[in-house]
């Protein structure tokens, strides 16, 4: 059965192609629709983003663009899931509609992708529960200690349902705590980088396209040692859904992605990371490299905006103007250029990953250490960079104390008048 699956199964480049083409556009188009309705509605009912001390918009934006990159993400999969229900692999017929002229590269997935639908399921109320955390943050402002816990029991939760990375590491204990710190990591990775127009929708789009390409290129499928189609088609689907979101969030941006967009997003591409990464029993132990490498930015924006809250004696929950972004505009650039920056960032980062599954632990501990030498010296050079502002900054003021202690006062002008 197997070795006949393997002969007829495999999807030629076109239908793949084509396949993944309207994997792509549909949610695309859907969440395009969706953040458009959610911009016309938002102010009606006080969804908005207001301008504050640590925001760079001037005018209130509507926020929670989030809820369209959602509905993309759940519209298809249950339009898929309602279809799948009426297949009836003897009569080859959907809903008694026969399906004859389907390829059978298509059809014979059918029931592997039925098996699948319950855990696909869990995976997106998990992420569901997040966005409805996202859009009561924006509103009203939880406290960041009810996120975090709310984000823990999520993690944990999807820990148990499957979602571990056993890195090759016998203690499952120790594996499942790595796999919820890695989740809760990544769920508030983006949410942190979403600080600028485009942001952290770009950088999502980029990193769900290449673990999109290992899965479907690199890593194979344990049972039946053939590309992970289902997971690369989930990832493409949810590229599809954040890049409908970007046609109305590209400077000047129309709408915000708020938090419950940056949890969805961050949750998901953290499960998707840990089910491509971890399965085969030929996977080379390289291809643990693979999602530190493709989420390599927003880990850095994560860890240097922590660092740099702690040296200066505040809480790393406090949110405020240090992230990658706004260090890159500090040194002169514009937004625009500082995302087109970031963009090419992780994009050359990424970019490494896709040779991992194909190189052994030498060759691929060099891709590991370029990245962290990549991100090193971008730290090294706008902190230093920084440092020369801050000294020229402090002499400038310093000259000026020195130019207004030496002018006359105005009184003193008066009196010997």
């Amino acid at each position: 059965m197997l070795s006949t699956l393997n002969a007829t199964a495999l999807m030629s480049p076109k239908l793949l192609i084509g396949a993944l083409s309207v994997v792509f556009l549909l949610p695309c188009l859907i969440s395009c629709l969706c953040c458009r309705l959610v911009i016309a509605i938002a102010p009606k009912i006080g969804m908005l983003d207001r301008p504050g001390e640590r925001k760079i918009h001037t005018a209130p934006i509507p926020t929670d663009g989030g809820l369209g990159i959602w509905l993309a993400t759940i519209i298809p999969c249950a339009a898929l899931t309602l279809l799948l229900c009426g297949y009836n692999s003897e009569l080859n017929t959907i809903w008694n509609v026969s399906i004859a002229q389907c390829p059978e590269a298509i059809t014979i997935r059918f029931d592997g992708i039925l098996a699948r639908l319950t855990q696909l399921w869990i995976l997106l109320a998990l992420g569901s529960g997040l966005v409805i955390l996202g859009v009561i943050d924006d509103r009203y402002g939880l406290p960041w200690q009810l996120r975090l816990g709310f984000e823990f029991l999520i993690a944990i939760v999807a820990v148990c349902c499957g979602w571990r990375a056993d890195c090759f590491i016998d203690n499952k204990l120790l594996a499942s705590a790595l796999s919820v710190l890695w989740i809760v990591t990544l769920i508030n990775s983006f949410n942190l980088l979403d600080n600028m127009d485009a942001l952290s929708g770009g950088v999502a789009t980029i990193c769900a396209f290449f673990l999109a390409l290992v899965s479907l290129c690199y890593a194979p499928n344990a049972e039946s040692g053939e590309p992970q189609y289902f997971l690369g088609a989930f990832l493409i689907l949810l590229s599809g859904a954040i890049s409908g979101f970007l046609t109305q969030n590209r400077p000047p941006a129309k709408i915000f992605m708020g938090d419950a967009g940056a949890y969805f997003i961050g949750f998901l591409l953290a499960t998707a990371s840990l089910s491509m990464t971890y399965v085969g029993t030929d996977t080379p132990k390289t291809a643990v490299f693979v999602p530190i490498v493709v989420l390599a930015t927003p880990l850095y924006d994560t860890i240097s905006v922590v660092i740099v809250r702690l040296s200066h004696g505040k809480s790393p929950f406090v949110g405020d103007k240090n992230h990658y972004s706004h260090r890159l505009v500090a040194l002169g650039l514009s937004t625009k250029q500082a995302v087109a920056t970031i963009y090419l960032t992780t994009f050359v980062c990424a970019v490494g990953a896709v040779y991992l599954y194909q190189l052994n632990f030498l060759a691929a501990s060099i891709v590991l250490i370029q990245t962290v030498c990549i991100m090193s010296l971008i730290a090294i050079l706008e902190f230093a960079a920084r440092r020369i502002i801050l000294q020229k900054s402090s002499e400038i003021a310093k000259t000026e104390e020195e130019r207004l202690a030496r002018a006359p006062h105005k009184s003193d002008t008066i009196n010997r008048e």
